[in-house]
C-alpha cells in the first residue's frame, strides 16, 4: 500500500480555499457573465468580505485556486 505523502505545506489556507469554494462558484460560470465578461472580478470581494482577517495575498492563492478548480470541474467553459 503505498501512502501518497502531504505536499501543501499550508493547511489552514487549503480549508480556506475549500470554503471559499463553495460561496465563489458562481462567480466563474460563464452563464452568469454580464455584457459577455465573466464576473471573477467579484470573487475577490467576497473573499475579502467573507474572510476580513486574511492577508490580501492569500486571497489571490484562494480565488487562483478556485478558478483552477472550477475549470477542472467543468472542462470547456
Amino acid at each position: 500500500m503505498s501512502i501518497t505523502p502531504e505536499r501543501r505545506k499550508n493547511l489552514t489556507l487549503r480549508e480556506l480555499v475549500d470554503k471559499a469554494y463553495l460561496i465563489i462558484e458562481p462567480f466563474f460560470d460563464p452563464l452568469n457573465a454580464w455584457n459577455g465578461q465573466t464576473l471573477e472580478h467579484l470573487a475577490y470581494r467576497v473573499v475579502r468580505d467573507q474572510l476580513p482577517d486574511i492577508p490580501p495575498e492569500d486571497v489571490q492563492i484562494i480565488v487562483s485556486a478556485s478558478t483552477r478548480m472550477y475549470r477542472a470541474k467543468h472542462p470547456g467553459t
